[in-house]
Parts: structure tokens; C-alpha cells; sequence
């Protein structure tokens, strides 16, 4: 991994306007709400939080499918939003993305070939179909799939070969940057392994950089360097990867954390699960003040108030006001 920044994220906000008609009252969703953080060259940043708390929705917007609504993105020290058509075209070639539901990323109407051919076309990588076939079936061999099934259709695989088909198709234009997109969600837990397993070896082998979305932070913790841990649009922990899931220090993250499963029944009965009560805030009308408080045991009258600023302590980074330093 290296010490060079490859993609910046300072302030981002992504609002969606979800009023209903011209004479209802304004109503505006805050999916992501003042985000920052950096991804180096190598390195694979792990983003965490419940469902609804922003984390694909960012994930979306690093690759513009979404527009920010404030905020910069720079890839390589640029502003995406600034990029020019021949920019923009190189910035689309090395930044792709993996998303969540592999049956549903692919084309049913087009072969394994045409599917990882189809950017390479799009982007004249390579000058005769003869040689562009011939990297598709490299390419499967290289994400654990036989070069023959470069003839068959999605419907014809599992899960698990299916998500491999999509990196296949990732890989297809050489990127520099990947967005996984809860990539192992929908697969059954020893094929989820795999991927993981996958994914890994691509990184070392090709360098390529991540922004692993997921639930699990176990799995989470297993395949990035750092994580970011998400609240109603927020990012309120940031650190080392061993250090967040091992040292915990935002409340929101131990309560996380206390629910990831523990294979040895003796040390399971020990744990000591944290119930989180309150209710579930939404990104329609948040909360004044920290987004957290309703559901926080430990929150304060300043809670109310003020939202945290999101602080170093000793480069693990939280945004609580009752962090012991």
C-alpha cells in the first residue's frame, strides 16, 4: 500500500428532493450529510452501518451516478465535477464498480463474452473482437471461472459465479479504484469467502484500490486496512482497521460490534449484547444536534445542541462529545 491519496472526499452531501407535488411542503431526504475521508493507492477503506445510513448512496456518488449536492470529490488531485469529456472518459475507465445484486447487474439477454466485452468496446481497448474475447476469457480464468463459459448466459450460473462474472467484467478495463457495493450480501456465507478471498488476491497482484461497503464487520475487518463506520448520513468513527474493531470508542460502534456473532459458545454466553432503544431517526427530518442522542445511553444535554465535529484521539478518529482522552 502506498502513502499517496488517490481519491478525497471533503464535505460531501447528497440530498434528494422527494416532494411530493408543487403545493406540498419541501421535503428533502439527507442521505449523505458532511462526509470526509481519504482512500491511498493499494488501500482498501471498509464502510459500515445499518441499512439506510448512507453508505451506498456514497458509494454512488464517488462514481457520479449520483451528484453531490455540495462538497468535493478528487480523484488523483482533481475535481470529478470539473473533469473535461476526454477526462471524465479516462476517470470512468479507472474507476468502476461492484454492485450488490450480481443477477441484476448483468445484461440476461447477452453472453458471459458480450457482458465483459461490452466496456472494452465502449472504450476501444483493444483493436479486434479476436483479442478482446481472448482477454474475456482470461479474465474468467483470473476470477476462478472456466474459459468456456464465455458462451453461456447469467441464468446459467449460482450466485457466487455470477458475482465473479461481474468482477470479471470490472476488471475488464484495468481500474484503478473499485467500489464494492455490499458485494457478498446476497451470497451464501462459504461463497461470500471466496469473493472475499478474491478480492484480496486481486489487490495484491494488481494494486487496485477499494471502498468496501458491507454490513458485516467481521468480514469488514478481514479485507480493509481502515474502516468508516456511517449514522443517518454521518461518518462518527474512523480508524485502523484492528484498532475500531477491537477498541471500539463511539457508542454506536460498540453497540455494532456487540452484535457480531462469536463461534465459541462459552465466550458467546459471556458477551454482553448492547440494546440500542429509541427510536430509528430518519434522513427525511433529522435530528438536531448529534444524530445519535435518541438511541445513545450515554448522551447529554450538549448532545442535544450540538453536533460532534468528528476528532482525532491518537489517529483513531470519533464524533462523541464523552470520549475519555
Amino acid at each position: 500500500m502506498s502513502d499517496k491519496v488517490l481519491l478525497s472526499v471533503e464535505h460531501v452531501k447528497t440530498y434528494f428532493d422527494v416532494t411530493k407535488g408543487p403545493f406540498s411542503r419541501k421535503q428533502i431526504v439527507k442521505a449523505v450529510d458532511d462526509v470526509s475521508f481519504t482512500i491511498k493507492e493499494g488501500e482498501t477503506y471498509g464502510l459500515v452501518g445499518e441499512s439506510g445510513c448512507g453508505k451506498s448512496t456514497l458509494g454512488r456518488t464517488l462514481v457520479q451516478i449520483y451528484r453531490a449536492t455540495e462538497g468535493r470529490i478528487c480523484y488523483k488531485g482533481r475535481d470529478i465535477s470539473t473533469l473535461t469529456q476526454n477526462d471524465r472518459k479516462e476517470f470512468t475507465r479507472e474507476v468502476q464498480m461492484i454492485f450488490q445484486d450480481p443477477y441484476a447487474s448483468l445484461n440476461p439477454r447477452m453472453t458471459v463474452g458480450e457482458i465483459i466485452k461490452e466496456p472494452m468496446e465502449i472504450h476501444k481497448i483493444l483493436s479486434t473482437s479476436r483479442e478482446r474475447e481472448e482477454r474475456a476469457a482470461e479474465l474468467l480464468k483470473t476470477v476462478g471461472l472456466k474459459p468456456d463459459h464465455i458462451r453461456r448466459y447469467p441464468h446459467e450460473f449460482s450466485g457466487g459465479q455470477r458475482q465473479r462474472i461481474s468482477i470479471a467484467r470490472t476488471l475488464a478495463l484495468n481500474p484503478k479504484f473499485i467500489i464494492c457495493d455490499e458485494p457478498i450480501s446476497a451470497l451464501d456465507v462459504s461463497i461470500q469467502a471466496q469473493i472475499i478471498n478474491l478480492l484480496k488476491e486481486i489487490q495484491e497482484n494488481m494494486g487496485i484500490s477499494y471502498l468496501f461497503v458491507a454490513h458485516d464487520l467481521s468480514m469488514v475487518n478481514y479485507i480493509s486496512h481502515r474502516i468508516g463506520v456511517m449514522y443517518l448520513g454521518h461518518l462518527v468513527e474512523e480508524g485502523d482497521a484492528d484498532e475500531v474493531y477491537e477498541n471500539p470508542i463511539h457508542p454506536y460502534t460498540k453497540a455494532l460490534l456487540s452484535a457480531v456473532p462469536i463461534p465459541d459458545p462459552d465466550k458467546a454466553r459471556e458477551k454482553k449484547r448492547i440494546q440500542l432503544k429509541g427510536e430509528l431517526p430518519t434522513p427525511l427530518n433529522p435530528p438536531s444536534g448529534c444524530p445519535f442522542k435518541g438511541r445513545c445511553p450515554i448522551a447529554t444535554e450538549a448532545c442535544e445542541e450540538t453536533r460532534p465535529e468528528l476528532k482525532d484521539y491518537k489517529g483513531h478518529k470519533a464524533a462523541c462529545f464523552r470520549i475519555q482522552t
